[in-house]
């Protein structure tokens, strides 16, 4: 069965320091066969469903509202729920790993999400992502280039 790989992060704008990062996640992700799950919009998710796409990966974009239209082009399949920011829920539940850069509070409640489904999380160093004072057993830290690597050594 194929290993799904949820990346979660902050929509809206971003820095080419973590958009690089974020590309370079995705294109991991896709050179080992993954699966790139998230939320299908801007920021974060639309660059590391940049990296996948140009590395011939498959993203999946599971969206808030029930317009298949808000997903970001990088989507192959955009996912309409309806729900709003529970569909952060969704995202969660769907992954197997999940790897967080540059978050805000919708990022930390996935990630205690995560934490309460015994779901493993990798943050990755220097992208100032909220649950880095977290302390939890299935909360991993890693450089943007091992995070996909360690992600995967999870879920084996």
């Amino acid at each position: 069965m194929v290993t799904r790989i949820g990346v979660i992060g902050r929509d809206g704008e971003i820095p080419e320091k973590i958009k690089d990062i974020c590309e370079q996640i995705g294109a991991e992700i896709a050179k080992k066969d993954c699966i790139l799950i998230c939320g299908g919009r801007t920021g974060v998710m639309e660059a590391a469903c940049r990296g996948a796409k140009k590395a011939g990966g498959v993203t999946v974009g599971i969206l808030q509202s029930t317009d298949k239209n808000e997903a970001n082009q990088y989507v192959d399949i955009p996912i309409t729920t309806g729900m709003g920011k529970i569909r952060n829920a969704l995202v969660v539940i769907s992954s197997d790993v999940l790897i967080a850069i540059n978050g805000r509070t919708g990022t930390l409640s996935e990630i205690a999400i995560a934490l309460n489904h015994g779901k493993p999380v990798v943050m990755v160093n220097g992208t100032s992502c909220v649950g880095e004072p977290l302390k939890d057993p299935n909360l991993f830290f890693a450089d943007a280039k091992d995070a996909v690597g360690v992600a995967l050594d999870l879920v084996k």
